[in-house]
């Protein structure tokens, strides 16, 4: 480091030209003409040409695995009742109701044992007995927080779970 060199601080946003070097200590003055006195290890050359000739490598990220469980998409569990029996109309609406709730039971367990964050549960918009029923099922249960999928209570189709 010689007079007339620009240095910036280490740890400070603080730069300027060298107005003299005494030992250890050098002095120099910022663009706004304050002077200030640092020992020369806490000093760096700010010169950009000695960042010309060096070659920069871009490396590729490395792609991370996300566990299912970590899996930002949550499992969605659809309790229209076609979609769990092959004979839908060999039911009547109690027999319905009962094994939707067997479903959405075992899903809650399913979930619970294998860690997952997150369950979509879609029970549909009718006359809202299926609705209750998953509400009834879901105050029920501890360690999870629940709420409609959209904001309008009545157009809400879905319940979203996240279990803590």
């Amino acid at each position: 480091m010689k007079i007339g060199d620009t240095v910036s601080v280490v740890d400070e946003d603080l730069s300027g030209v060298i107005t003299s070097v005494n030992g250890n200590i050098v002095v120099f003055k910022d663009e706004y003409g304050f002077t200030y006195q640092y020992p020369r290890e806490k000093l760096v050359p700010k010169n950009a040409s000695i960042y010309e000739n060096i070659q920069i490598v871009k490396k590729e990220e490395t792609k991370r695995v996300i566990s299912k469980k970590h899996d930002k998409n949550p499992l969605v569990l659809d309790l229209h009742f076609e979609n769990l029996v092959k004979n839908p109309n060999d039911y009547d609406s109690f027999e319905r109701l009962f094994l939707q709730k067997e479903k959405l039971t075992q899903v809650i367990g399913f979930c619970r044992k294998n860690h997952l964050k997150r369950l979509e549960i879609v029970h549909g918009i009718g006359d809202g007995v299926l609705q209750k029923m998953v509400w009834d099922v879901l105050e029920s249960q501890t360690g999870l927080d629940f709420y409609n999928k959209e904001i309008l209570h009545h157009q809400s189709g879905a319940v979203m779970v996240e279990f803590h």
